[in-house]
């Protein structure tokens, strides 16, 4: 696949992704005006419902006295509704809370007392009673009742709106998060094809003159390769076993080369063979042994590669005749070791398992656990 194309076919992907998050935004949007009314609707009707129960119960409820609570409730929603457009129009959600709270505490007093002034004007109004009734101290009364009824509904409102954007923030926060490793990954996968044919091309040019019939093998099993490439350009993960199988036509490649100077050995535990892990990991490492380990070597030597379960992790184990500098392993930059480092660290975090060490003087030993089960993407 082509750069254009792969980047073409991103670019759709992402398009979809855009329009479903949009329809989810108009649907949540929708879902979210819903619930405001009833909330809204429900909660003074509720509260109207208190007021005439106690009314009731210390005198004769008339039905007068009825349609005033639920006018009450009709002036609440009204003034409430107002009060969230004030909230939204100046962007209150947005101000840290020592600049909320004393607004929330003003607007819940001014609402107070114009519910309770349109309570008192329908009360004389409709005859229930006249001002000489209107004392000061029930007014401060009412208006403190009143005002702590709208100052639990600005609690409500805004608590429910900082959960909301806080949960929005860490949705958002993990998708980018995502979308980075995505990107790393993709980036980190494009860099070992090339460099892996690089090396590969080299080796069948050496052989061309020397050696025709060697160099018609090799192109044999660098096709298998290029092959298993093309076919991983949109794949996260490959088997075990077809990575294996890459690893091993590599490895022929390399013996062709090496001719008997290098001799190695694969072995796979059945278990193992269909676990997902990411593609051209196995390969790329012992291409490192080989490059860092053996080739070193007047006398070649010997790379053995075995895979198992173990734990409920897969297990693998790449032992190559060599020697390494500690101290500049554990600031390696080389591609091979800070490569696989990256990676498995983008897709496993710190369930993964990678160590290269000396295992005997004259033994590497590169040792890698991957949880089975997926990755953290």
């Amino acid at each position: 696949m082509t750069k254009s194309n792969t980047a073409l076919y991103g670019g759709r992907r992402l398009l979809k992704k855009q329009v479903h998050l949009t329809e989810n935004g108009k649907n949540n949007q929708m879902n979210r005006k819903k619930v405001y009314w009833l909330s809204q609707i429900s909660g003074w009707l509720v509260l109207s419902l208190i007021n005439i129960a106690i009314y009731a119960s210390f005198s004769d409820l008339t039905f007068a006295h009825v349609l005033v609570n639920l006018y009450l409730s009709f002036s609440g929603i009204c003034l409430t509704h107002i009060y969230r457009s004030v909230i939204k129009k100046n962007d209150w959600l947005s101000l840290p809370l020592k600049q909320i709270i004393p607004r929330v505490i003003v607007a819940s007093i001014l609402i107070g007392v114009v519910l309770l002034l349109l309570n008192y004007t329908v009360n004389i109004m409709g005859g229930q009673y006249g001002l000489s009734r209107v004392r000061l101290g029930r007014f401060l009364f009412s208006t403190f009742n009143l005002s702590v009824v709208v100052l639990v509904w600005g609690l409500i409102y805004f608590s429910v709106h900082y959960f909301e954007n806080y949960k929005k923030a860490e949705i958002e926060s993990l998708i980018w998060e995502a979308a980075v490793k995505d990107f790393e990954l993709k980036t980190l996968k494009s860099q070992l094809n090339p460099h892996f044919m690089f090396n590969a091309l080299n080796s069948i040019r050496a052989l061309i003159e020397e050696d025709p019939a060697s160099a018609q093998t090799a192109v044999t099993n660098l096709s298998n390769i290029l092959r298993y490439s093309l076919r991983i350009e949109r794949m996260e993960t490959v088997s075990l076993e077809d990575e294996m199988q890459t690893v091993e036509d590599y490895l022929e490649l390399e013996t062709i080369r090496f001719e008997e100077r290098l001799k190695f050995n694969i072995k796979m535990d059945p278990p193992s063979k269909k676990i997902e892990i990411p593609p051209m990991m196995i390969q790329t490492l012992v291409e490192n042994g080989i490059k860092h380990g053996i080739s070193k070597r007047r006398e070649g030597g010997e790379i053995f590669v075995s895979a198992s379960v173990v734990d409920a992790k897969l297990k693998i184990e790449i032992r190559n005749s060599g020697r390494i500098n500690q101290d500049s392993i554990q600031n390696a930059t080389g591609f091979g070791i800070s490569n696989t480092k990256h990676r498995l660290s983008l897709l496993y975090g710190e369930k993964a398992v990678f160590s290269i060490k000396n295992n005997s003087e004259n033994e590497v030993l590169t040792e890698l656990e991957i949880p089975i089960g997926g990755t953290n993407l």
